[in-house]
């Protein structure tokens, strides 16, 4: 068991990051204070929410200097934290030449740097990190060789490498070097929160997290009429945010915890899109055939590897150990999907329309 004082600062890496911007209002909101670790604290924009926060809660949201490729940038802001919350890592599915540089030297070696600083900082006692359900499963056609086609916190992803699947590779070999790492000490416990696919509402506009990537595919005409049979563990950003508060000041957490509110295809959010805003948008409102996604699919940026091993394949994850022991309450996905899109709306992603 590891009790950690609610007076002491909390880290938070990556602070300004879609995830990690809600674990810092909400540590903010509950009275703690707070150390965020950003490349720039001095950079002109996309920090604007950040800086909001600190006006709102003031003298608790210090900004630090913090680079994941630059050893030892995390000891002055990890100074007096028992608790640090690692989130800070890539998430970007395309664009990329060299997905080694991109995805997993960053990755692997930002979360060794992190935690080898908690090796040389006294204070710290809990190390909560951000995984991804994608360290538990690489492609969908794995879940045939699980029981029930459900995933829990006992699979790893063995499956992906650098040239297929590289961010989930990513994610797998940079948990899986933190647990090595954890191993070898016993001063700090760690606990890894393992989302699925993240959507819901965000404080920045400036976010270029995939997960924005993929819900503009999903509402912006990509995926019209007709989507892919692609199912996904789904979970609401505020849900992943509380998780990790949760299992920084649960005495008794351990090991990994699966966040996940259900596991939806991507039709079924067009449904529920269609259910919330009507007609006059455009969400996909039919299935289509896996033949023509195969075919089309170097076109939307897709191998054609991806799409053989991931439509059509029951999916799902198993996040009752996050509800026993962290005691989480997922909102629905309806609420997720909605709250994100209403967003959109409101900042002039996608136009409104009647």
């Amino acid at each position: 068991m590891t009790t950690i004082n609610p007076k002491a600062p909390v880290l938070v890496t990556g602070a300004s990051g879609y995830i990690a911007s809600w674990i810092v209002k909400y540590l903010l909101e509950a009275g703690h204070t707070v150390h965020g670790a950003v490349r720039d604290p001095a950079k002109k924009s996309g920090l604007e929410h950040l800086h909001a926060l600190s006006k709102q809660h003031p003298d608790r949201l210090k900004l630090f200097k913090a680079d994941l490729l630059v050893q030892g940038s995390y000891d002055a802001a990890m100074e007096g934290c028992e608790l640090v919350m690692h989130t800070a890592s890539p998430f970007v599915i395309s664009g990329f030449s060299d997905s080694m540089e991109a995805l997993v030297r960053p990755a692997l070696e930002g979360t060794r740097n992190v935690l080898e600083g908690a090796n040389r900082v006294s204070s710290v006692k809990r190390i909560v990190l951000t995984s991804s359900v994608v360290a538990i499963h690489g492609d969908n056609i794995d879940s045939l060789n699980v029981p029930n086609n459900t995933f829990t916190e006992e699979h790893w992803n063995s499956t992906s490498t650098a040239d297929h699947q590289p961010y989930p590779y990513s994610k797998t070999v940079a948990e899986r070097e933190a647990w090595a790492i954890n191993s070898k000490q016993s001063r700090w416990d760690m606990v890894t929160i393992n989302p699925g696919l993240v959507l819901g509402p965000t404080l920045t506009k400036s976010s270029d997290s995939a997960s924005m990537g993929i819900m503009k595919q999903l509402v912006g005409g990509m995926m019209f009429p007709a989507a892919p049979h692609l199912q996904m563990g789904l979970v609401d950003v505020r849900d992943v945010a509380t998780a990790h508060i949760k299992a920084g000041y649960t005495s008794t957490a351990k090991g990994r915890h699966i966040t996940s509110a259900g596991n939806p295809t991507m039709l079924q959010l067009g449904k529920l899109l269609r259910k919330r805003f009507g007609n006059k948008y455009l969400f996909p409102f039919m299935q289509a055939p896996k033949a023509m996604i195969w075919l089309i699919a170097p076109l939307a940026g897709m191998t054609r590897k991806y799409i053989s091993l991931n439509v059509g394949y029951p999916t799902r994850f198993d996040a009752s150990k996050s509800q026993r022991e962290l005691g989480m309450k997922y909102r629905t996905t309806e609420e997720t999907v909605c709250d994100h899109f209403q967003q959109m709306l409101n900042d002039g992603v996608i136009k409104r329309r009647g």
